[in-house]
Protein backbone atom coordinates (compact mmCIF):
# COMPACT_ATOMS: atom_id res chain seq x y z
CA UNK A 1 0.00 0.00 0.00
CA UNK A 2 1.09 2.82 -0.91
CA UNK A 3 0.80 6.80 -1.67
CA UNK A 4 2.98 9.26 -3.27
CA UNK A 5 3.47 13.05 -4.28
CA UNK A 6 4.91 13.84 -7.53
CA UNK A 7 7.84 16.29 -7.65
CA UNK A 8 5.70 19.24 -8.22
CA UNK A 9 3.27 18.28 -5.93
CA UNK A 10 5.70 17.86 -3.40
CA UNK A 11 7.29 21.03 -3.88
CA UNK A 12 4.10 23.03 -4.07
CA UNK A 13 2.93 21.38 -0.19
CA UNK A 14 6.65 21.99 0.93
CA UNK A 15 5.59 25.86 0.13
CA UNK A 16 2.55 26.05 1.61
CA UNK A 17 4.18 24.58 4.77
CA UNK A 18 6.72 27.46 4.88
CA UNK A 19 4.30 29.91 4.83
CA UNK A 20 2.14 28.46 7.91
CA UNK A 21 5.18 28.04 9.55
CA UNK A 22 3.78 24.87 11.16
CA UNK A 23 2.75 21.25 10.06
CA UNK A 24 3.99 17.99 10.31
CA UNK A 25 2.82 17.14 6.67
CA UNK A 26 -0.12 16.65 4.27
CA UNK A 27 -3.45 14.86 5.40
CA UNK A 28 -5.28 12.79 2.38
CA UNK A 29 -8.47 11.18 3.27
CA UNK A 30 -11.95 10.61 1.41
CA UNK A 31 -15.40 11.44 2.61
CA UNK A 32 -18.71 10.45 1.58
CA UNK A 33 -20.59 13.15 -0.72
CA UNK A 34 -22.07 13.80 -4.04
CA UNK A 35 -23.38 11.85 -6.52
CA UNK A 36 -20.52 9.24 -6.80
CA UNK A 37 -20.74 8.48 -3.19
CA UNK A 38 -17.37 9.62 -2.23
CA UNK A 39 -15.12 13.18 -2.53
CA UNK A 40 -11.05 13.63 -1.23
CA UNK A 41 -9.88 15.29 1.43
CA UNK A 42 -6.98 17.00 1.58
CA UNK A 43 -5.57 19.57 4.61
CA UNK A 44 -2.58 20.08 6.85
CA UNK A 45 -1.55 17.85 9.55
CA UNK A 46 -0.58 19.34 12.78
CA UNK A 47 -0.24 15.92 14.31
CA UNK A 48 -0.73 12.21 13.44
CA UNK A 49 -2.43 10.14 15.21
CA UNK A 50 -1.54 6.68 16.43
CA UNK A 51 -3.99 4.03 13.47
CA UNK A 52 -2.53 6.32 10.73
CA UNK A 53 -0.53 5.64 8.41
CA UNK A 54 2.37 7.69 7.12
CA UNK A 55 4.05 7.47 3.31
CA UNK A 56 6.94 10.26 2.95
CA UNK A 57 7.31 11.07 -1.01
CA UNK A 58 10.23 14.05 -2.19
CA UNK A 59 10.85 14.55 1.54
CA UNK A 60 7.21 15.62 2.41
CA UNK A 61 4.97 13.32 4.89
CA UNK A 62 1.87 12.08 3.66
CA UNK A 63 -0.85 11.05 6.40
CA UNK A 64 -3.90 9.08 5.76
CA UNK A 65 -5.94 7.06 7.82
CA UNK A 66 -6.74 3.32 7.38
CA UNK A 67 -10.18 3.67 6.17
CA UNK A 68 -9.18 6.07 3.28
CA UNK A 69 -6.31 3.95 2.60
CA UNK A 70 -8.60 1.36 1.16
CA UNK A 71 -9.79 3.84 -1.45
CA UNK A 72 -7.06 5.60 -2.27
CA UNK A 73 -3.94 2.85 -2.29
CA UNK A 74 -1.61 3.98 -5.10
CA UNK A 75 -2.62 7.25 -5.75
CA UNK A 76 -0.48 9.43 -6.80
CA UNK A 77 -1.15 13.59 -6.23
CA UNK A 78 0.16 15.62 -9.01
CA UNK A 79 -0.12 19.73 -8.83
CA UNK A 80 -1.07 21.06 -12.12
CA UNK A 81 -1.76 24.74 -13.65
CA UNK A 82 -4.26 24.72 -16.76
CA UNK A 83 -4.22 28.12 -18.22
CA UNK A 84 -5.19 30.47 -15.06
CA UNK A 85 -6.03 27.38 -12.66
CA UNK A 86 -4.25 25.59 -10.75
CA UNK A 87 -4.61 23.08 -8.05
CA UNK A 88 -3.78 19.32 -6.92
CA UNK A 89 -4.76 16.65 -9.01
CA UNK A 90 -5.66 13.08 -7.60
CA UNK A 91 -4.37 10.39 -9.79
CA UNK A 92 -6.26 7.02 -8.09
CA UNK A 93 -5.98 3.67 -10.06
CA UNK A 94 -8.88 2.82 -7.56
CA UNK A 95 -11.89 4.91 -9.46
CA UNK A 96 -14.20 3.17 -11.61
CA UNK A 97 -16.40 6.11 -12.28
CA UNK A 98 -16.75 10.04 -11.79
CA UNK A 99 -19.85 12.68 -11.62
CA UNK A 100 -19.46 14.87 -14.44
CA UNK A 101 -18.14 17.57 -12.43
CA UNK A 102 -15.25 15.78 -10.86
CA UNK A 103 -15.84 16.34 -7.90
CA UNK A 104 -17.15 12.78 -6.45
CA UNK A 105 -15.61 9.28 -7.61
CA UNK A 106 -16.54 5.50 -6.69
CA UNK A 107 -14.83 2.55 -6.58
Amino acid sequence: MAISLTERAAKRVAEFLGKRGKGVGLRLGVRTTGCSGLAYKLEYADTINPDDQLFESHGVKVIIDPKSLAYMDGTELDFAREGLNEGFKFNNPNVKDQCGCGESFNV
